[in-house]
């Protein structure tokens, strides 16, 4: 028995210094398992780079948990006549001013399991810890999508998988729960036929859908939080830009300041790419431009302006109308409309479709030989804004885009339009029964 209980306080002693060795260095073996995380990244963001290259392998990432919330537990809880709001006219929306009746809360907790019960409630102020780590490191990411009312009445999603897909992979970059894709469509589809009538009767105005995801867990620490809140809010929007009879836009390239590098994520749709920029921003606006052209680089790579993706078109060496955009390299959001224009484009056999990587010396040797013909950005909020001119290094480059005979950004953008809105029936288009 002596010998027992000299081995057992041995033992204990071990595990007891055992444990404390490693509550010292637990940071040390973070670091650890994040530099040996950085292969596995790299590897997910060459397969979601392939999946959006329109002449590559279409793979898709492993990002759909075993475990997700599901569309069948979803509770409903209508607004009383009390909470609800009036309407605002079209011509009086602006982007994102007003906002419906109802939104739609996940939540999520380690310690109750995951996933909980998805619900619809009336429209309402969320309450935080101070201590949530959302508001302290920017663990929070959101997507960008739109409700069309087409020309038959029928409500309709543009490819709202590709929102699901790169929301599961910003989540999983942040340390932030994934879920069923299809799932959460289908609980943003039961949102939108509750407040089906915020869908503007007009196809210039849209119902904006704005799913996000934060983390909630209360605690001081950069780590993965054990709580998080999934939730979804609409909000009724007219045109993005106050433009010109033409719709064009002016853009400021300014060498001196970077919105993305490599390895970072300007590639996910995460808050922290966008509140950095509103300061160059508002220079820019200062000067007479709408948006930024963000560079990177010793050659100074275009690769977003704004929130858009930017694309250019061009006379190649062969004498062929070239339709080009920034490759998806890291540096750029994969956008939905983006690989939307690329695969519509890809069909058209008057124009050579292209990525590659442009620099502001490329743009200006096209434009001086008069091969330069257009430029414009695409995104959800913009579908095609054209650009007229850039400034760039005290000077203005001036960009024919809408003197163009048969301009390649119009037609892109009417044929986006008659998809959405139903014109023609597409692929692309989820109807909301």
């Amino acid at each position: 028995m002596f010998w027992v209980r000299i081995l057992r306080y041995f033992f204990s002693f071990i595990v007891k210094g055992l444990v404390k060795w490693i509550f010292e260095n637990q940071h040390k073996m973070q670091s650890v398992r994040r530099c040996s995380s950085l292969a596995r990244y790299k590897e997910m963001e060459d397969s979601s780079s392939a999946e959006h290259d329109v002449t590559g392998p279409k793979t898709r990432p492993e990002i759909t948990p075993e475990v997700s919330f599901k569309h069948d537990d979803l509770q409903v809880r209508l607004a009383a006549p009390y909470q609800l709001q009036t309407k605002p006219d079209a011509v009086e929306l602006g982007f994102g001013k007003y906002f419906t009746d109802h939104m739609l809360k996940i939540h999520y907790s380690k310690q109750l399991g995951g996933w909980q019960k998805p619900e619809i409630t009336p429209f309402e102020n969320l309450s935080l810890h101070p201590a949530a780590k959302a508001l302290h490191y920017a663990i929070q990411l959101f997507e960008g999508m739109k409700a069309y009312r087409g020309v038959d009445d029928k409500i309709r999603l543009f490819r709202p998988e590709l929102n699901m897909e790169r929301m599961n992979l910003a989540a999983q970059r942040s340390g932030l729960p994934m879920f069923d894709g299809q799932e959460l469509i289908r609980c943003i589809t039961r949102l939108i036929q509750i407040d089906q009538e915020w869908v503007p009767h007009s196809e210039t105005s849209t119902l904006y859908v704005r799913p996000t995801l934060i983390g909630t867990e209360p605690t001081f620490g950069i780590m993965e939080p054990e709580s998080a809140l999934l939730f979804v809010i609409l909000s009724p929007v007219s045109a993005y830009y106050q433009t010109r009879g033409d719709g064009a836009v002016s853009i400021f390239a300014d060498p001196a300041v970077v919105r993305a590098f490599p390895g970072g994520v300007g590639n996910r749709k995460v808050g922290s790419n966008y509140g950095p920029t509103i300061e160059a921003t508002a220079r820019a606006a200062k000067l007479g431009h709408q948006q930024v052209l963000w560079l990177f680089g010793p050659d100074r790579e275009l690769t977003e302006v704004g929130a858009m993706n930017i694309f250019m078109v061009y006379i190649n060496e062969h004498g062929q109308r070239t339709l080009s955009t920034p490759p998806l390299n890291g540096l750029i959001l994969p956008g939905v409309t983006r690989r939307s224009i690329l695969e519509l484009a890809a069909q058209w056999d008057e124009l050579q479709v292209r990525e590659e990587v442009i620099t502001m010396d490329r743009l200006e040797e096209l434009n001086e030989a008069g091969r330069l013909l257009e430029l414009f950005g695409a995104g959800t909020a913009v579908v095609v804004t054209p650009i007229n001119n850039v400034g760039y290094l005290h000077r203005d480059i001036r960009v024919p885009t809408t003197s163009q005979p048969r301009p390649v950004y119009r037609r892109l953008r009417d044929t986006l339009l008659a998809i959405q809105y139903g014109h023609v029936q597409h692929p692309y288009a989820k109807v909301i029964a």
